[in-house]
């Protein structure tokens, strides 16, 4: 992917799981079974888990000095969800939604991740294509990947969680 169907494809797919989460009424928003996620709590933990790259991707020379630079070949899209899902899938603590997430709180987070997802494609935007391959961030669970894979990543990332949602919704009477 370029940079530039690298940053669409963030953007749309987070959209895409806000629009839907946003939609959703009352009961379908707070309903959970069997330990399961509710679409609110999907929506606060994709919200939690873009909020470190509107810092991390401010300054090249920080990610440089912090973390390196890519010391292996690049992965290509199909290979970092490969890699991806044979992880734990666990979401690290700091990732992880309170136990409740109200209605009334839907469109604070919302409006957050609106915001957040400005300024990440803004900052992405600033960036050379051979630094998204250079230039390394820490994933919790993958360790160090190139800007582009974890960019990768994180345009899945949303519709992993729509998915679940969508499958938790279907099963229900709700």
């Amino acid at each position: 992917m370029t940079k530039h169907q690298l940053i669409e494809t963030f953007v749309k797919n987070h959209q895409t799981a806000v629009d839907y989460i946003d939609q959703l009424n009352e009961k379908e928003y707070l309903y959970t079974r069997e330990g399961k996620w509710t679409a609110g709590q999907q929506l606060n933990h994709i919200a939690l888990t873009i909020v470190p790259f509107t810092r991390a991707l401010a300054s090249k020379e920080y990610l440089a000095q912090m973390f390196g630079l890519l010391e292996r070949e690049s992965w290509d899209y199909q290979t970092v969800l490969d890699n991806y899902t044979q992880t734990s899938l666990k979401a690290p603590e700091q990732f992880l939604p309170p136990a409740e997430v109200s209605l009334a709180e839907k469109e604070t987070i919302t409006t957050t991740i609106q915001g957040d997802l400005e300024k990440i494609e803004a900052l992405l935007g600033l960036y050379e294509e051979d630094e998204l391959d250079r230039l390394v961030i820490p994933h919790p669970l993958l360790g160090k990947m190139s800007v582009r894979e974890i960019f990768y990543l994180m345009g899945y990332h949303p519709i992993h969680h729509l998915k679940q949602i969508k499958i938790l919704l279907n099963d229900s009477n709700v």
